[in-house]
């Protein structure tokens, strides 16, 4: 989900009097931040190996040679059950970092687990990027003024002014967001990757759903992601609600937030949500030690939070330049996930270049009809056809299968098999992911897009196991062509989609399962000046 990219789109739709007069009212708004003097910092609690997960974790590093153990999260219900597993069996410290919360219903089941563990005396972090946070600053604040929880905002709009007026006034600022996402507990495991919480990321949507990927990381690596949040935690982008103006809440108003989130959590006692989580083998597991890890070295790389008031030149602050050996490196296959992906010409032409080596590179993406972001589709399609030229094969999801088989690995969290066709409306694909040669796999928050290379700010592991990436790759070989279309061209320049729906084959010659209006309007889109910000 990219919201700025909403709003341009959304401006895009508007007419010239309208836009004239937003544009005049933004330019004559005085808009800005008040000051954030007073931040106080604080750093990861490390005097953790006492804790249960501490034990757990220390004793298996240390009979797998001190390498990180790694469990895919494929599922959405496995992705949920994790996070608030982790959150249950924390002693010490949860550290929690992420681009979009909402108040859905798993939004606010992780949101009473988080309560809950600062009641048990838990040091509770919470640090979320404002773009998803209009009018709740009470809310915010009434967390923030439990003893043991502390809730920061970052990048905040102002809140003197509309923040559709600061997407013009503040453009170049607040259109740049913190998309990271990492979940810790205890400085032990972590879970990073391509969900944020809300009911669309975990299957809990009934109109739509994202088929996404992340990791639970025990060991070693956790360490870097807990330096992560460090720095994110302590940026002077980083805000308390207070700071931004909301006063200190009454004892009387926490009290009545806090008793009408319990009464909502009990009447969602029949949830799928709750029930996986009362069933669930992963807290036994890790109170037993016997989590199923696979164990590698691992990497975390993440951008450095200046990034986002840096200039777009300050290449130093980016985690993208890390990741670009592992193209250029790349001997025989590089598959790429990105849900959103524009690769730009420079992108283009490394891929290419890949390919014309001999190196096997395959893409799979949105649809236009998957995508939940049609401009985004609009810049991709500046270059699909220059990519098929030179031998990239390109599949894209359908959106009437992609969460059917969204399992695009061999793990799940969960020791039951859960097989339940799902009733969405439209589902998308999220999942952020990169394999070469069979050997590394990224697994984080990164788009192959300009947002994610120069505006936003991202985190991802690269895991280094030629037993993860064999089985992620046979098993992206065995799925993508039944949860997506292979896109080539035909004997006249022209693009096709082949595909399966209902077991039989099925071609098309126009964008699938989209209207004529839908496909003019991307079309109208694909010749705007604004790549930087997609």
């Amino acid at each position: 989900m990219k919201t700025p990219l909403n709003i341009i789109a959304f401006c895009c739709r508007l007419n010239r009097t309208v836009m004239a007069a937003l544009v005049t009212l933004a330019l004559s708004a005085c808009v800005s931040m008040p000051p954030n003097d007073h931040q106080i910092s604080s750093t990861v609690l490390t005097d953790t190996d006492d804790t249960t997960m501490g034990r757990s974790v220390t004793e298996a590093v240390a009979s797998n040679g001190g390498k990180t153990g790694v469990l895919l999260l494929n599922t959405g219900l496995g992705a949920f059950v994790a996070r608030a597993v982790l959150a249950i069996n924390a002693e010490r410290s949860l550290d929690v970092q992420y681009y979009l919360l909402h108040r859905d219903l798993s939004g606010r089941l992780l949101l009473d687990q988080l309560l809950k563990a600062a009641d048990r005396g838990v040091r509770v972090r919470l640090l979320v990027d404002d773009m998803d946070m209009a009018a709740v600053d009470l809310g915010i604040a009434v967390m923030d003024a439990h003893p043991n929880m502390e809730v920061r905002l970052f990048n905040p709009f102002a809140r003197n002014r509309t923040r559709l007026v600061q997407y013009v006034s503040r453009f170049g600022s607040v259109t740049r967001r913190m998309h990271n996402k990492s979940f810790t507990a205890d400085n032990q495991l972590s879970i990073i990757g391509g969900r944020n919480v809300g009911d669309e990321y975990f299957e809990a949507g009934a109109e739509s759903g994202f088929a996404d990927m992340d990791v639970l990381l025990a060991g070693p690596a956790v360490k870097e992601v807990s330096k992560s949040f460090d720095l994110y935690w302590n940026s002077a982008l980083s805000y308390t609600a207070n700071s931004l103006g909301e006063p200190v809440p009454s004892d009387a108003t926490k009290t009545e937030a806090w008793e009408s989130l319990q009464k909502w959590v009990t009447s969602k006692e029949s949830s799928a949500y709750i029930q996986a989580l009362r069933t669930s083998d992963l807290g036994r597991a890790i109170k037993s030690k016997e989590v199923e890890y696979h164990w590698a070295d691992v990497e975390i790389f993440y951008d450095h939070p200046d990034k986002i008031s840096a200039d777009r030149d300050q290449t130093h602050l980016h985690m993208s330049r890390h990741l670009s050996p592992y193209f250029d490196d790349a001997k025989s296959e590089v598959f790429i996930i990105s849900p959103y992906f524009v690769p730009g010409k420079r992108g283009t032409q490394k891929l290419c270049g890949l390919s014309e080596k001999g190196v096997d590179v395959r893409v799979l993406t949105n649809s236009l009809a998957s995508t939940d972001v049609a401009v985004v589709h609009a810049g991709y399609l500046r270059y699909r056809k220059k990519l098929l030229k030179c031998g990239v094969r390109l599949y894209e999801a359908n959106s009437k299968l992609v969460m059917r088989d969204a399992n695009l690995s061999g793990y799940n969290v969960e020791n039951r098999r859960r097989k339940k066709k799902l009733g969405m409306s439209r589902s998308s694909l999220h999942a952020k992911m990169f394999l070469f040669d069979r050997r590394f796999t990224f697994v984080g928050s990164l788009n192959l897009d300009p947002r994610s290379i120069t505006e936003n700010t991202e985190i991802g592991a690269v895991i280094d196991s030629r037993v993860i990436g064999e089985e992620l790759a046979q098993a992206m070989l065995n799925k993508v062509p039944k949860i997506a279309f292979t896109v080539t061209l035909d004997e006249n320049g022209k693009i096709r989609w082949d595909g399966y729906e209902n077991g039989e084959p099925v071609t098309y010659t126009r964008e699938p399962h989209t209207g004529f209006f839908k496909r003019a309007g991307t079309q109208f889109m694909r010749i705007l000046p604004i790549e930087s910000q997609i």
